[in-house]
Order: structure tokens, then C-alpha cells, then sequence
């Protein structure tokens, strides 16, 4: 669940310069109440450094959506005055201006995290005091790239859904970086047959997750927005077949803000958290044991832990790349 702020491609500041010259359909100036880290915020919205619905530049972020009223093209970056400017491209353009204060933390509130006694959270909650859960309200774009992130290494993970939006991915709206995406609809995610998922690096496990997804997807999106609770939306996410505890976890945690989902079956993260508050590696169920204090603030936690810089010792051999395409 680490994320990856890659350096900015040459043709992110191209894109920069033609934004320069072309009209935005919507736009507004975001001004939070106190400091804003946006890269530390928005940087876990990226599915890897080559995330084609994500591209990062010297001044900010460039993302596409797939909103209720067709693709966007979203540029955020710093304003003069501590501000945010934001403006989009595209017939989601409106949707996704409206979306950037829950995107960039207004309502993740923070004031009850308490972590003075523990020297490495107190160190970095205050080095980091800008510090946010964005809330991106697109409970699919979240799904479906985590489903595919099960049990295989993060670059396999992050190959496949590169490719998977370069096959069937739109191309963005407006002046975006080129070879941005916008992620397919619900029609053309259905419409991709089993051997392009093989093709892509899927297996037949985790393709079945996501086509269990997609023919109730509708449904499943109203059940989790309508959701009277954050626990509710993540019992209506595990009723689907091959979306678990971790799965539900790296879903809520992007689309909905879950301030207290922890990604248990992590293949590292229980090692980072044990290594970072007792000096020594832990289990999940130890994981959990050590977050228990901090309960309803557990994910802030985490992401205090790795906004801090601190990184558990690896040990033992790489995991194996394994090749799930057709030659």
C-alpha cells in the first residue's frame, strides 16, 4: 500500500504548458483551512509510477476519472497565496472540480489522534502536520486495481493494470500528459474477454474476482455509497465473491477516507508497523494488537509510519515475478 511519487516524464511539462493555453471547463481555487500536504495526500491515489490515470510533475498532480457524467481530466497544483488550484477537461469536468475538497482531506479530521507517547508517530505527525485520507467517491476505480493487486508482487500488479488501461482505457480529456487514461466504463470493463485479462498478466482467480464485480456493479456502488457507516460499506464490499478483508481495505481506504481500516494480508505492512513501534517484526494478529490503542484513527497511523521515512529490513529471497501471459 506504499506509494511511488515517480519523477516527472518530459511529457508532463508539455502538458503543463498546454494547460497554460487551453481553457479548462471548470476550475476553483481550493483554500484548506490549515496546512495541506497534497503530495503526501494524494499520492496513494496512484497505482504505481506508471499508472496511466496518474502523472505527477514539478508543480503538482494531473489524474482522469470516470465520473457519473463521463471522463475528466483533473490538474491540482499549489496557488499563490496557500491555496489549491484545480481545474478539469472533460464532460466530468464540473463532477470533478466538486469532488476536490474530498479529495484533499477537508472533512479527514484528525484532531482526536493522540500519539504523544510514542516518539516515532509524535516525530512525524509533526514533521508532517499537512498530512490527509483523500476521499475520491469512485468506489469502482478503487475495486477494481486492488483485486488486481492480490497476492502478486506490486510490479506485476502495477504492469497489469498499465496495460489493461492502454488496451481499453480512454484517452484523456484536454491537455493531459500524453498516454494518460481514462479507466474503461462498466460496459468496456465487461466486454474485455478472458484471454486479454491472461494476456495482461491476470490469472483466472483474480479475473473472476473482478467480473463478480462487474455484474453487480451498479448495485454494489449505491450499497456502499447509501451505507449509513464506514463498517457497513466494508461488509457490503466482502458479500461479493474473492473481495476480502485486504481487498475491502485498499478500496475504503482511497474511495471512502477509512480513517481506520488497517490492509491486513499485507504482504510487508505488519512487518513495517511491528519494526516501527516495538523494534521487531510482527504477525497481523500482533499488528492489530499494537495498533488497538489508536482504534478509529489506525490507517492515520499507518500512514504516519510511512510518512516518517522508516523502512523495516528486508530479509530473505525475492519473491519470484510470475508470468501469467500466453506467449
Amino acid at each position: 500500500m506504499s506509494a511511488v511519487l515517480p519523477s516527472a516524464p518530459a511529457s508532463a511539462a508539455g502538458a503543463t504548458a498546454r494547460a497554460a493555453a487551453s481553457a479548462p471547463d471548470a476550475e476553483t481555487v481550493y483554500r484548506p483551512t490549515g496546512t495541506l500536504d497534497l503530495s503526501g495526500t494524494l499520492a496513494p491515489l496512484g497505482r504505481g509510477p506508471y499508472d496511466p490515470t496518474t502523472t505527477w510533475d514539478l508543480r503538482g498532480m494531473w489524474r482522469t476519472w470516470r465520473t457519473p457524467m463521463g471522463a475528466a481530466t483533473l490538474r491540482i497544483h499549489r496557488a499563490s497565496g496557500g491555496g489549491v488550484s484545480a481545474s478539469a477537461w472533460g464532460p466530468g469536468a464540473e463532477w470533478a472540480i466538486d469532488a476536490v475538497p474530498s479529495l484533499l482531506g477537508r472533512d479527514d479530521d484528525w484532531s482526536g489522534l493522540d500519539v504523544a507517547r510514542h516518539p516515532l508517530l509524535r516525530d512525524s505527525l509533526h514533521r508532517n502536520p499537512g498530512l490527509r485520507l483523500a476521499r475520491t467517491g469512485r468506489m469502482l476505480e478503487a475495486l477494481i486495481p486492488a483485486i488486481i493487486e492480490q497476492r502478486v508482487t506490486s510490479i506485476e500488479a502495477y504492469r497489469s493494470w498499465s496495460r489493461l488501461l492502454r488496451w481499453y482505457g480512454e484517452p484523456a480529456p484536454g491537455p493531459a500528459p500524453e498516454g494518460m487514461r481514462v479507466t474503461p466504463t462498466l460496459e468496456q470493463w465487461r466486454g474485455i474477454p478472458s484471454w486479454e485479462w491472461h494476456r495482461a498478466g491476470v490469472d483466472p482467480r483474480r479475473a473472476r474476482a473482478v467480473q463478480a464485480v462487474l455484474a453487480v456493479a451498479p448495485s454494489l456502488e449505491r450499497a456502499t455509497d447509501r451505507a449509513s457507516t464506514l463498517a457497513e460499506a466494508e461488509t457490503v464490499l466482502q458479500t461479493i465473491p474473492g473481495v476480502g478483508l485486504w481487498t475491502a481495505a485498499e478500496t475504503l481506504q482511497r474511495s471512502h477516507g477509512h480513517p481506520d481500516l488497517v490492509s491486513v494480508g499485507d504482504y510487508h505492512l505488519a512487518h513495517q508497523v511491528g519494526e516501527a513501534l516495538i523494534g521487531r517484526r510482527v504477525d497481523d494478529d500482533g499488528m492489530l494488537e499494537l495498533l488497538e490503542p489508536w482504534a478509529g484513527h489506525r490507517q492515520r497511523v499507518v500512514r504516519l509510519i510511512f510518512a516518517s521515512g522508516f523502512r523495516f529490513q528486508r530479509r530473505g529471497p525475492r519473491v519470484t515475478l510470475q508470468e501469467h501471459r500466453w506467449h
